[in-house]
Order: C-alpha cells, then sequence, then structure tokens
C-alpha cells in the first residue's frame, strides 16, 4: 500500500513539473496598439506558436510606454515603432540588439468634405500646415507612442506649434483617438494598418499619403541580459529570429485585410 502511494506521489508530482515546463514556454512581448488593432498578431502568433511551441502574450500599448515596460524588465522582448528611439534604447544598454522587421506609412485622415484642403497638399508638411491654418479640429493620440512621436515631428517640420482649441491631445491609442475624430468630424494621423482596420469611420476618409516622410518601420529588440537576467532570453531570441527569417517575413506578408497587405517584410 506505502510503495503504491509513493509511486502515485512521485506521477503526481511528475506531471506538475511537467505542467509547469509547459506553463513557462511563453514570453511577454510589449509592442504597439497598431500591430495589435490591425489583426497582425492574430494572423501571425499562432504559425510561430506552432513552429516553436512558446506562446506569445501581448502587450499592447504606445510605443513610449512599451519602451517603459521593456526598460523595467517586465516584458521578454520588445516590438515598436520608433526607429529612433529603438536606437537610443540599445545605445544606454536596455537592448543588446535591433532589427528591421517590417514597414508600411502613416496617412492622414479627414472630413469627406475637407474644410483645410489638404487633399490637393503636395506634401506632408503642406497639409499639417492647412489644418493648422484652417485651425480645423484635429484629434491626436497624445500618448507618447510612436504615431504620436511622428506626428510631433511632423508639426516641426511644418513650421507649426500645434495648439489652440482645435487641437486635441487625448492620450489615447489609436482605435479610440480614431473614434474621437470621427465623432467630431476632425483631422487625424493615423498608422494605414489600423485605419484600413477602422470599422466607425462615419464621415472620415483618407486625404493624404505618400510623402516619404510617412514611411513607418517597425523594429524587434532583444531585452539586455546583462540588465535584466530574469527574462526569458532563449525563448524571446526565437521570437526575434523567427520574425525575421524566411517564415516570419512569408508571415507577415500574407496578413491582408479586405485584400489589402498591410505589412511589408524588409528584413537584412
Amino acid at each position: 500500500m506505502r510503495k503504491a502511494l509513493i509511486l502515485a506521489l512521485a506521477s503526481v508530482t511528475s506531471m506538475g513539473l511537467a505542467f509547469n515546463a509547459l506553463a513557462d514556454d511563453y514570453i511577454t512581448l510589449a509592442s504597439t496598439t497598431s500591430t495589435q488593432n490591425s489583426g497582425l498578431f492574430d494572423a501571425i502568433l499562432p504559425q510561430f506558436e506552432e513552429a516553436t511551441g512558446i506562446d506569445v502574450r501581448v502587450v499592447a500599448v504606445g510605443t513610449g510606454q512599451a519602451f517603459e515596460i521593456a526598460r523595467r524588465g517586465d516584458a521578454d522582448s520588445l516590438l515598436v515603432h520608433d526607429t529612433a528611439g529603438e536606437k537610443r534604447f540599445v545605445d544606454n544598454g536596455f537592448a543588446s540588439e535591433r532589427a528591421d522587421v517590417m514597414y508600411n506609412d502613416f496617412v492622414l485622415i479627414g472630413p469627406a468634405d475637407d474644410p483645410a484642403n489638404i487633399g490637393k497638399a503636395q506634401s506632408a508638411a503642406e497639409a499639417f500646415a492647412a489644418i493648422a491654418h484652417a485651425k480645423a479640429p484635429f484629434t491626436s493620440r497624445g500618448d507618447d507612442s510612436g504615431t504620436n512621436r511622428a506626428e510631433l515631428r511632423l508639426w516641426e517640420n511644418a513650421g507649426v506649434k500645434p495648439d489652440g482649441d482645435w487641437y486635441r491631445e487625448l492620450g489615447s491609442g489609436m482605435g479610440p483617438t480614431l473614434n474621437t475624430a470621427a465623432a467630431m468630424n476632425a483631422y487625424v494621423m493615423s498608422d494605414r494598418a489600423t485605419w484600413v482596420a477602422f470599422g466607425n469611420r462615419q464621415n472620415l476618409t483618407l486625404l493624404f499619403a505618400g510623402d516619404e516622410v510617412l514611411f513607418n518601420q517597425y523594429g524587434s529588440l532583444l531585452i539586455s541580459e546583462e540588465k535584466h537576467p530574469h527574462l526569458k532570453h532563449n525563448l524571446a531570441k526565437q521570437w526575434h529570429n523567427w520574425l525575421i527569417s524566411e517564415d516570419g517575413q512569408q508571415a507577415i506578408a500574407d496578413f491582408e485585410v479586405d485584400g489589402q497587405q498591410l505589412f511589408f517584410p524588409n528584413a537584412k
């Protein structure tokens, strides 16, 4: 009887250890709302998980918040879209490696009647200056995201310091900011992927795109083992390497919404 009990306990212990091992086969990924809201992760994560057995648990926030999560050591991996900020993150020792993964572009959205007439602008700077000159309502994410950082650079390029009642800083993600723009019939800058996937357009339409300054690069970063030895660096490296592998790049290229490819792989 005692021998049978010991064997049973050993079996239960063995099963528990196996379960714990499986339970640890996941990483926490700090990433942007655009990669989440567009549906990209729903399309590519199952492919990675099937290939490796590693579950990816996404924390989707603005890029600034994603940097802070990773800086604290609360994420195993980072996928964001602020190349200058990413390079500083590496230079400051918080990440050991950065790689280009994919790109798309930012677009300017606004009311179909286009009161600032940005649809005829020859450059992004001209379009932003026209909105400011008309004092047309503009909704800004105002959340230190990659999109918000890019928007502020574009205002600066246009020689405009946005302020006043016409400029609304919301402190919101891309989806809520688009919803507010739709409700206010306001202009807004969005990444193309979130705009294509956005369902509550009301009177909004895409009015300006194509300027090279609207280029939107995404990068994957490996968090520093020296600063955060407790993280799952081996699993995170498998994710990082898969993203820039032929399989990962093809998975990104295959993702479409309404027949439109939303992200274009460009790992070097």
